[in-house]
């Protein structure tokens, strides 16, 4: 079974252009390092919930919108190689620094996960 990355990310509407300009330079570099998919998607129908939600998730503002992505690799092993050699790729050195994203880094989560149901 694949292996999939995860995040959700609060994007400033006035910043989403910036955002997907880098999201589509970075796409391109995880996929020459081995990733087999990127995608990045924008919330469409995402409402605020009474417990949890997305926006509750990454406290979203109101001039804001939710970004949930996620990254598929063969295997983890595989993603552990890609992110490594990602990591210090001179091509994404600047989107690296926190001064640079169009984001707030602090509010974003991410993760690792193994795929339990493929249809």
């Amino acid at each position: 079974m694949n292996y999939v990355d995860g995040y959700v990310v609060p994007v400033p509407k006035a910043k989403l252009e910036a955002y997907r300009e880098m999201a589509e330079k970075a796409a391109i570099i995880w996929r020459e390092h081995g990733a087999l998919e990127v995608r990045e998607c924008v919330a469409d129908d995402v409402k605020a919930g009474v417990v949890t939600s997305f926006p509750q998730s990454v406290l979203l503002k109101d001039d804001e919108v939710v970004i949930f992505s996620w990254i598929t690799y063969e295997s983890r092993e595989v993603r552990d190689r890609v992110n490594a050699a990602v990591m210090v790729d001179p091509r994404l050195a600047d989107m690296m620094n926190p001064d640079h994203q169009p984001f707030d880094a602090k509010r974003m989560f991410f993760g690792g996960f193994k795929v339990l149901v493929a249809a």
